[in-house]
């Protein structure tokens, strides 16, 4: 069983920066593919990253392109989302997630079976 514990979320204007963290109990983000997921109020969950197992192959949603940025520490066994350039429709709560028994990323959050418990983003206009 692998736990996962985000941190990093929080009050920020428009515009601002914010880095998640995403800390695993057991190595983890060296073997299987991992991801960011977000779900705002009355919304269904949404993919927003995810990262190969070796790192080489990244996939953002359309709405973060350019502006998000996934990335691990796999010494660590920590996964990061920097996040610039936010607007207030990021607000969302944001979940990490890993697979299990796969390296390959996929956008579909039934395919991931490990979740963190989230962590609250709010952006201000």
């Amino acid at each position: 069983q692998v736990q996962l514990v985000e941190s990093g979320g929080g009050l920020v204007q428009a515009g601002g920066s914010l880095r998640l963290s995403c800390a695993a109990s057991k190595r983890t983000f060296s073997t299987y593919a991992v991801g960011w997921f977000r779900q705002a109020p009355g919304k269904e969950r949404e993919f927003v990253a995810t990262i190969s197992w070796s790192g080489v192959n990244t996939y953002y949603a359309d709405s973060v392109k350019g502006r998000f940025t996934i990335s691990k520490d796999n010494a660590k066994n920590t996964m990061y989302l920097q996040m610039n350039s936010l607007k207030p429709e990021d607000t969302s709560v944001y979940f990490c997630a890993a697979r299990a028994n796969s390296g390959v990323v996929s956008y579909f959050s039934h395919d991931y079976a490990y979740w963190g418990q989230g962590t609250q983003v709010t952006v201000s206009s």
